[in-house]
């Protein structure tokens, strides 16, 4: 079975002014580099649908979804926090970003991909029930994994997120949730600030300082992570995967490189064969420099297509 690449044109047409780093020149860096790789033709490329607004209440609240349809500019931006807007295509594009986790899951889960990787924006992980936060306007990871749990039946679902931001929106949907394990690190302290004070049982959380590298990030993965998730039993992986942990990203100050990518998404596929059949679908996240971001997402589908 193949390995998916799901996006769609307009996740490229949601902007948020020509400063921002969270840019459309981001997915065609990774297209770009897919190609000069030789990559492109391992995978199976498919266009993301949109995701059904039954799919999104899942994750968030009604009245934030009317509050994001309600607002979309005819023009220009509306600001939805310091750091995050809308303009005219943000809204759809959003519903695509979606619609490519639950269309991946659906493929995986249905045996017409052995895993998939999605190529979207915006990104997801700081979208909280009720409200946008961090570049982010839908939870595109937690739509997936409920959508998961409640159409396709699954009782027990991993999400496991090696941003260089704490995936705060993720922990508030699921915090308590005994279907989900999350396991996550992330720098600290540092944006959005959380993820440290007392979370639930069901939160691997693990704090990271400024200047930590792979070794250490590979102990974490072996001595905290692994121990976790086995004990769970998943049966599917979804990944919040953001590159800004990078040692050449300037929003984050971890120091991550291609091979450390490429290890963690291959211990994630030994987890998923061993519990799960091989699912597993991953979410682009983070990552702004945009070489250390295309080499690092082409190192993650090397191993996810096994090539």
């Amino acid at each position: 079975m193949p390995t998916g690449f799901l996006t769609h044109p307009l996740c490229k047409a949601h902007e948020m002014g020509n400063w921002h780093p969270e840019c459309p020149a981001r997915l065609s860096a990774i297209q770009d580099q897919l190609i000069a790789s030789g990559l492109a033709p391992f995978l199976e490329q498919i266009d993301a649908p949109q995701a059904s607004l039954s799919a999104i209440v899942r994750a968030h609240d009604p009245e934030y979804v009317d509050h994001l349809r309600n607002r979309v500019p005819e023009r220009g931006y509306f600001p939805l926090d310091p750091d995050t807007s809308m303009n005219p295509s943000s809204w759809k594009a959003a519903l695509h970003a979606a619609g490519a986790v639950v269309e991946a899951t659906d493929r995986v889960i249905g045996g017409a991909l052995a895993n998939a990787f999605c190529a979207v924006r915006p990104p997801g992980h700081h979208a909280r029930p009720g409200t946008a936060m961090g570049f982010c306007l839908l939870n595109n990871v937690a739509i997936g994994a409920l959508h998961a749990l409640e159409v396709h039946g699954l009782e027990r679902v991993a999400i496991v997120d090696f941003d260089v931001h704490h995936g705060n929106g993720t922990e508030e949907i699921f915090a308590g949730d005994e279907r989900v394990l999350m396991a996550s690190f992330f720098q600290h302290p540092f944006y959005p600030y959380s993820g440290t004070e007392n979370p639930a049982k069901n939160m691997v959380n693990v704090p990271l300082p400024a200047g930590t590298n792979g070794e250490k990030v590979r102990a974490v993965v072996e001595e905290i992570w692994m121990p976790r998730l086995e004990q769970f039993e998943p049966q599917m992986i979804l990944v919040s995967a953001g590159f800004d942990a990078h040692r050449e990203d300037d929003l984050g100050q971890m120091s991550l490189v291609e091979a450390d990518y490429a290890y963690m998404t291959a211990r994630l596929l030994e987890l998923a064969a061993r519990h799960c059949g091989g699912r597993l679908v991953s979410s682009l996240e983070g990552g702004y420099n945009l070489s250390a971001l295309a080499r690092s997402v082409v190192a993650h589908l090397r191993v996810l297509a096994r090539l």
